[in-house]
């Protein structure tokens, strides 16, 4: 009997479970949204039962009796009050809401390092500051500490990843103590270890619920963003993955963190390594905007990708940019348009492009190793014409990313914590 482990990613609309061999290849996958469980994503009690949910069905195609590690991802900067038994005290503070008290913002800004990922009103930090005057609150925890905490009984340990928005520093390995001084009670902060490592083990509880044996491992997840990065299969020093969704979002694997709030950069750590990266507000939305989906398709496929429009196209959805150029007031740049709707696509590919390779010019810049090759995900990943512009436009290697799905490099980590307990 093969062992097999399982990695769920809770994200905006969903939940998603892998079930993962020790060679990395899949064994059963399976999703459900979140919308079948009422309201907006919020509760966590929805995310709970979505979570029961997709498990279900995935260990409804397995053999669950092979399982022998789980491992959680949530949205980062997601977090919430719970009491001494991981009891919810109040409504969540998602990952997009904004702290408007002028005092929290101040606090932080006044005490934390420049380089500190705390800084802004998502940080988990400024909301973590929120919750902790509650009655009756004991910790405050990060979407995927909750999940996990549901399968093993602890409410008291996060991982470095989500932790990092909420001011953990990474280099150093603890709570600064400058958190201290923005009048954040640090006994409400929970351990931290390292992703991948094992926090514990399935209570009687999550046992009989999903027929698991009561020895599989609960290991360390990670955010939703270094999971989609770990499933694609970047590992060495200096590979890159962009995403091609809504927006343009890069990342590539250092071997030294990367630093630089004027772009929005910061460096999770994964291993001995560091994942920096940044997010432009180009991609797939601009081009949404000029092109039905359908349309995009059909004039993709007349595209010559070796060849050039001439055209400089900066192409954005509104006024501003964050990354490569870090310049609220940046127009759009889309003119001169072409009489050819083909050719009007070429160029908006071509621009996109051309921010992307800036953009890892940019981390290089910084600090950050030269690009080696590039993995790519998320819709604008799938069209040919745009990939053979990209290629040609980073000359480095097109490589195939071994998966999409941000469970799968969550499933990753509960290897490695399996592999590390002895239990493969």
């Amino acid at each position: 009997m093969m062992p097999l482990v399982i990695g769920i990613d809770i994200g905006t609309s969903g939940a998603r479970a892998v079930a993962m061999r020790r060679d990395f290849s899949i064994a059963g996958h399976s999703a459900v949204p979140l919308d079948r469980f009422g309201g907006d994503g919020r509760a966590p009690t929805a995310w709970w039962q979505a979570v029961k949910a997709v498990l279900t069905e995935l260990l409804s195609g397995i053999d669950r009796t092979a399982v022998c590690a789980i491992a959680v991802d949530g949205t980062s900067g997601t977090l919430l009050p719970v009491d001494a038994a991981g009891r919810p005290l109040a409504e969540p503070l998602m990952y997009n809401d904004k702290v408007d008290d002028g005092d929290i913002l101040a606090a932080i800004a006044r005490t934390a390092p420049a380089a500190s990922a705390a800084h802004g009103a998502t940080s988990g930090l400024a909301k973590a500051l929120r919750f902790h005057h509650l009655p009756g609150i004991a910790m405050v925890l990060h979407q995927a500490d909750w999940i996990a905490g549901n399968f093993s009984g602890r409410f008291d340990v996060s991982d470095e990843n989500n932790a990092l928005k909420t001011g953990y520093d990474v280099e150093a390995r603890r709570w600064p103590e400058w958190i201290a001084a923005t009048g954040m009670r640090m006994e409400l902060l929970p351990r931290v270890v390292v992703p991948g490592e094992v926090t514990g083990a399935l209570t009687a509880e999550a046992g009989e619920l999903f027929g698991l044996p009561r020895d599989v491992a609960v290991v360390a997840g990670t955010t939703d963003g270094c999971a989609s990065f770990l499933a694609t299969g970047a590992a060495a020093i200096g590979d890159g993955v962009t995403a091609l969704g809504s927006s343009l979002t890069i990342k590539i694997l250092s071997d030294r963190p990367i630093s630089a709030p004027r772009f929005g950069i910061y460096s999770h750590r994964l291993g001995n390594a560091w994942l920096a990266g940044g997010a432009s507000n180009s991609g797939g939305k601009v081009l949404a905007q000029h092109f039905p989906l359908a349309r995009i398709i059909e004039l993709s496929a007349t595209i010559d990708p070796e060849t050039g429009t001439g055209l400089d196209y900066y192409p954005l959805p509104a006024t501003g940019e964050r990354f490569p150029i870090a310049d609220p007031a940046l127009p759009p740049r889309l003119a001169p348009r072409p009489a050819d709707d083909a050719d009007y696509l070429k160029a908006m590919f071509e621009g996109i492009a051309a921010i992307e390779a800036l953009g890892y010019d940019r981390l290089a810049e910084l600090g950050a190793p030269t690009l080696i090759s590039v993995r790519s995900v998320g819709g604008g990943a799938a069209n040919p014409a745009w990939t053979a512009i990209r290629r040609r436009r980073l000359g480095v290697d097109f490589l195939p990313a071994l998966s999409d799905e941000a469970a799968a490099g969550t499933a990753r980590l509960a290897l490695m914590g399996a592999s590390r307990a002895g239990l493969l």
